[in-house]
């Protein structure tokens, strides 16, 4: 459910698609026509060493076999009316325009009256007045991801000769916003971006944009007991069970400072510009208000229903978790609703819920966060239980602060009142501390 639709009093929001799942009984896959591979070099992403799972593939290109497999079945297998297809990477427009010329026309091909959307997650760098066209013409939505102005940018998002590409991001955004395509930002949150909060969301403001979701950056140094061969992350955490190597890496946000870096800019947010800009993550903890359920897989219950395609077939249970270990199998040879009932049944999904601490359990804003991404609990509780959430202190605290504020929206809604009316609500000068 889009609480901005109508909500805020001022205009609907556009549904940001790159990290929703659908409802629990709908198939969601992510596609990775192109694999990890990327013209850019990103410090934090943690899909280029995939590369190293298919050292035998020297290509990385979605062949049509797979590509109409894929297609066909999710259609055919959505028992919605609406089917909603995500491209990701790698970068994706690497595959080229006649790729998804390819897909328009399988889509067609197989629609069967069922209403048919596109969203496409790219780094912008390569989008050119013929994309834009394209994109615009086909109704495709388009996630951009920017992390804020020039230098916080470029700290990590560079090419493989350690170029910046805030310029190019640049163009493709003015591109996209010029032909009038629909799209949102993806800002990636870490240790430097989460000590600048209101310049990042003070530029963005400025370039033009409405529509934001902030992902926060976590990951950690493998050590010699998980080193995975080839690569040079560690991998997923193993739930209720201790993590003892459980370093980060330098560009990973701290706890603290990402709980600070959403609360500033909520706090800017919702004396300013509520119905105006539509930050994800704040409708997220609205909808979690509310008691509906979450519309992203981070912060829901259970999880194992979104499962990612990489370009030669394989399917996997999670886009965090694309190791051997979670192969579900093959959409050359299975079908994708048998391999979604495969993850949930398997406990991969439920086990996100059943492993959570007592710490967790007893937590006010449980309703909320939900015990976070499984990937990504590592760390011990104060009673030394396994299984915390690394983000734990961050979330608790951006949850707890903004929890008057809720109430309030809450009200509003139940009285039939937009929830842009928050603003009017509020009195007082915006008081935000600064980070040490």
């Amino acid at each position: 459910m889009n609480f901005y639709n109508d909500r805020y009093g001022l205009k609907s929001s556009i549904q940001n698609s790159i990290d929703t799942t659908p409802p629990p009984k709908g198939l969601h896959i992510l596609a990775k026509p192109i694999g990890p591979l990327c013209n850019l070099s990103c410090d934090y992403c943690f899909y280029l060493e995939k590369k190293a799972l298919y050292k035998n593939d020297e290509e990385f290109r979605m062949t049509d076999e797979v590509l109409t497999a894929y297609i066909h079945q999710y259609i055919t297998l959505q028992p919605t009316p609406e089917v909603e297809f995500v491209w990701q990477g790698g970068e994706p427009t690497l595959m080229g325009l006649p790729f998804y010329k390819r897909v328009v026309e399988l889509q067609s091909q197989y629609a069967d009256q069922k209403n048919i959307t596109n969203v496409l997650q790219t780094n912008g760098t390569l989008l050119t007045e013929e994309w834009c066209r394209f994109l615009k013409r086909h109704d495709f939505f388009v996630g951009v991801s920017l992390d804020g102005p020039r230098d916080i940018h470029d700290r990590y998002r560079r090419d493989r000769n350690g170029k910046g590409s805030f310029e190019q991001v640049m163009a493709g955004l003015q591109m996209l916003q010029h032909f009038g395509v629909k799209y949102n930002v993806l800002a990636s949150v870490g240790r430097e971006t989460a000590r600048r909060p209101l310049e990042v969301y003070q530029f963005l403001k400025q370039c033009g944009v409405e529509f934001i979701q902030f992902a926060p950056i976590v990951e950690r140094i493998p050590g010699k007991t998980s080193r995975r061969s080839g690569l040079s992350l560690a991998g997923p955490a193993v739930l209720d069970k201790p993590e003892p190597e459980t370093e980060v890496t330098p560009w990973t946000v701290l706890p603290e400072e990402y709980g600070a870096f959403l609360i500033a800019i909520y706090e800017e947010w919702v004396r300013q510009d509520v119905g105006k800009m539509f930050v994800m993550n704040f409708e997220w903890a609205l909808n979690a208000w509310l008691g509906e359920p979450s519309p992203v897989c981070v912060h829901a219950r259970q999880c194992g229903g979104s499962l990612v395609l990489e370009h030669n077939g394989d399917v996997y249970a999670c886009d965090h978790f694309v190791y051997p270990a979670h192969r579900l199998g093959n959409i050359l040879t299975d079908s994708p609703h048998d391999l979604a009932e495969q993850s949930r049944n398997a406990g991969f999904g439920i086990a996100k819920e059943k492993a959570l601490p007592g710490y967790c359990r007893e937590c006010a804003v449980l309703a909320a966060c939900r015990g976070g991404c499984p990937k990504h609990r590592f760390s011990m509780t104060p009673g030394d239980e396994p299984g915390l959430h690394y983000l734990c202190p961050g979330y608790k605290a951006f949850f707890s602060h903004i929890r008057k504020y809720l109430h309030a929206m809450a009200q509003l809604i139940e009285n039939d009142l937009p929830v842009s009316f928050i603003m009017k609500v509020i009195q007082g000068p915006l008081i935000v501390k600064k980070s040490n």
